[in-house]
């Protein structure tokens, strides 16, 4: 049996460009047979910085669409936390993944760092830094040595990713691959993320499984049909 996993996931709670409920993220996913999701909502200035006077307010807002879905879910589907980080100044997105709700007290204001600051910071952390859609209209490429991985397959179907451009430039780096549905609206289908042998149950095995490459790249939908992409290896 395999497991499905989301890795790219908003809801409306915290991310304003989202129109999904958790309620509605919990039946669209189960539904589609995942077991577990990322919740990666935006962390940027237009959602940080107007949440609050301290900074433990603007990090209780932020962690209001992970609580909440975390409560919708029950024992349903697995939430882990996750996010969408956007710098200052850039319309890059990333996604980061091994951060929990007290690092995230803890380390504020990830937002005002840069690529380069937060790359080291990364490692030290032992958190997974990934370029989101990469080849999107608005978006610029970094250097690839400051990442560990990159979303090789993006199924927003509103957007073009350009997600054979990702995955070329990844195999290049020798980056990590990874997909994800962005899913932002009730109306979508869930069409991206990763198929494992065993269920991800924490944020710990997640990343072991991601640097490990032993599971495969959903690519379903739209975008997938557009790009001629089907399920494939973590690894080329």
């Amino acid at each position: 049996m395999q497991y499905k996993t989301e890795l790219h996931a908003h809801s409306a709670t915290v991310s304003p460009c989202a129109s999904v409920t958790p309620a509605q993220l919990v039946e669209r996913y189960t539904e589609a047979g995942y077991t577990t999701l990322v919740l990666t909502e935006h962390y940027c200035d237009y959602v940080i910085d107007p949440a609050g006077e301290t900074w433990e307010e603007k990090t209780e807002h932020y962690l209001s669409g992970y609580r909440a879905l975390k409560h919708a879910a029950k024992d349903r589907l697995q939430i882990l936390l996750g996010c969408e980080l956007r710098f200052l100044g850039s319309q890059n997105d990333y996604l980061v993944f091994g951060m929990d709700e007290q690092f995230l007290l803890t380390h504020p204001a990830l937002h005002h760092m840069t690529p380069e600051t937060f790359s080291s910071f990364a490692r030290e952390n032992s958190l997974l830094f990934v370029q989101a859609h990469p080849y999107r209209r608005g978006m610029d490429r970094i250097d690839p040595t400051l990442l560990d991985g990159m979303e090789v397959f993006n199924g927003h179907p509103d957007h073009n990713s350009h997600n054979l451009k990702a995955l070329a430039t990844a195999d290049r780096y020798g980056l990590i691959r990874t997909s994800g549905s962005d899913y932002h609206s009730a109306s979508a289908l869930p069409a991206g993320g990763i198929r494992t042998s065993d269920p991800i149950t924490s944020m710990s095995q997640l990343l072991d499984i991601l640097r490990s490459g032993n599971y495969t790249l959903i690519c379903s939908g739209k975008n997938a049909a557009r790009d001629g992409l089907t399920d494939m290896p973590a690894k080329s």
